[in-house]
């Protein structure tokens, strides 16, 4: 898509998002939501033990609890979020995905809420698969209908930024907009347990009721770019405009056999799901790691562990800004990798035997530092080698494998967990070595698909090595050949 139209005089018409201000205002507004959203996703990870105390949530019914933001997901429905789309849109997609994640947050915090306990609801739940405490099971209800949303957003929010950003700073937003998600994990670990203990008895449900709030403003937030982008497409022209819809937006589904089909998307997405589910997964279970592996509190273990997203958001924007200038995203992917399987190996043998809050720190700003150079060069590569026509479902696919990893690895993580330490009922004193280990041979597996992905580049040359904006590119050329 280009970023400017002609007008009936044949002069060349400036878009909205040739403006600086307008393109990043709409970055701005559509990163809220998401920043919302990933404080949301983790508010509870620093309040394992609380919740195991308060609420009898088991090890096993944690992980259950916390694989079920993806359930609905692997079962189709980020599928059909990535067809919804392509068929109605960003404004539509991005409208409803954000409602979604209000209502399943409301969900939720009423499961957590000392309303819920002894309702007819609440001993119905609790009467069948006594794993999970009834307000286990109806969080994690409310947990898969914000999960379905979340995702949704994801994708939408993908797709807007490629839209907004074409043949501009594409990786650059993108990596700013993941490094402002990214902040919100930095916030939520650092005020969580803070609001748990605010008003001097512990509860979880202040600071469920706090990022529920907070998810409304993020719906806000989407709606107004809602009305950018509306006048953006006006700015383009109605004849174009149906002229795109015909030729990008138009999605049959004998495409997600195309997409399946496709070799590169499956060592992508491979990646993807393996790389995210040593990643996502470990930030529910990081906080109760460092508790039992360092002997601290709650409090203190979210402090330290809340410096990793930071290594992440601060390293994000310039690596997105190399990206767009340099390239060289593959050779990044496989480095991420390397950083990763390092980090989680420090984690299982390192820390524990020397419970050393140097090293600690460490490991947790490097492995941010990994999780600035995978995704910041993962996402911005899916446009060079996937059709425009169903990008949003490409983007929706890759969001879908990944979410069986991020489905079914939290479950993994908590039984194993609960299988080597048996007889154990202090959540201060489980041992993390099996847990770290699984999150590390991820990392390997990663490691692999990304020596592949680099090898095929280098092969069949998709760009991946190469810059994203088009006249450094041909910059480089030029001075190769010279």
């Amino acid at each position: 898509m280009k970023t400017n139209a002609t007008s009936a005089t044949g002069q060349v018409k400036q878009l909205l998002n040739d403006k600086a201000w307008a393109r990043w205002t709409a970055l701005v507004l559509v990163a809220s939501m998401m920043l919302f959203a990933y404080m949301f996703v983790d508010v509870m990870s620093p309040l394992q033990s609380l919740v195991q105390t308060q609420r009898g949530w088991s090890p096993d019914a944690f992980g259950y609890y916390a694989g079920a933001e993806y359930i609905l997901n692997v079962f189709g429905f980020l599928i059909l979020a990535g067809i919804i789309l392509d068929k109605m849109g960003i404004r539509f997609t991005g409208t409803l995905s954000a409602s979604l994640m209000v209502g399943g947050a409301l969900v939720k915090l009423y499961a957590l809420s000392d309303g819920f306990e002894g309702t007819a609801l609440e001993q119905w739940l609790s009467s069948w698969w006594t794993v999970m405490p009834g307000s286990a099971k109806l969080a994690a209800l409310g947990f898969m209908v914000f999960g379905c949303g979340c995702e949704m957003a994801g994708i939408t929010v993908s797709k807007a930024l490629a839209k907004w950003f074409e043949g501009k700073e594409m990786a650059l937003a993108m990596g700013l907009e993941m490094a402002i998600a990214r902040v919100g994990v930095f916030a939520i670990f650092s005020i969580s347990p803070r609001l748990a203990d605010w008003g001097g008895t512990p509860s979880v449900v202040t600071p469920v009721a706090f990022c529920s709030a907070l998810l409304c403003i993020g719906l806000l937030c989407y709606i107004v770019f809602t009305f950018m982008d509306t006048k953006l497409d006006h700015e383009m022209g109605a004849a174009r405009l149906a002229q795109e819809e015909s030729s990008e937006e138009e999605f049959k589904l004998s495409d997600v056999s195309a997409i399946f089909s496709s070799r590169l998307f499956w060592i992508i997405a491979m990646l993807c799901v393996l790389y995210y589910s040593a990643i996502f997964p470990f930030q529910r279970y990081a906080a109760n790691m460092l508790q039992c592996n360092l002997g601290i509190s709650e409090t203190q273990a979210s402090d330290i562990f809340r410096w990793f997203p930071i290594g992440a958001a601060c390293l994000t924007p310039f690596l997105g800004w190399f990206l767009d200038h340099k390239g060289k995203g593959a050779t990044m992917l496989i480095f991420g990798a390397i950083l990763m399987i390092v980090c989680h190996l420090t984690f299982a043998f390192v820390v524990p035997a020397t419970r050393s809050e140097l090293i600690t720190y460490s490991a947790i700003v490097v492995l941010g530092i990994s999780f600035s150079l995978v995704p910041a060069s993962l996402w911005p590569s899916v446009p060079k080698v996937m059709d425009k026509r169903f990008l949003g479902s490409a983007y929706s696919l890759i969001f879908w494998v990944q979410n069986i990893g991020l489905a079914f690895v939290p479950i993994i993580i908590g039984n194993v967990l609960s299988a080597t330490n048996p007889g154990i009922d202090d959540p201060m004193k489980y041992d993390y070595t099996a847990p770290m280990c699984v999150f590390a041979s991820l990392g390997v597996l990663a490691l692999i698909f990304g020596i592949i992905l680099k090898a095929m580049d280098a092969r069949h040359h998709y760009g991946l090595e190469k810059p994203n904006i088009a006249k450094d590119y041909e910059e480089m050329r030029i001075d190769g050949e010279a």
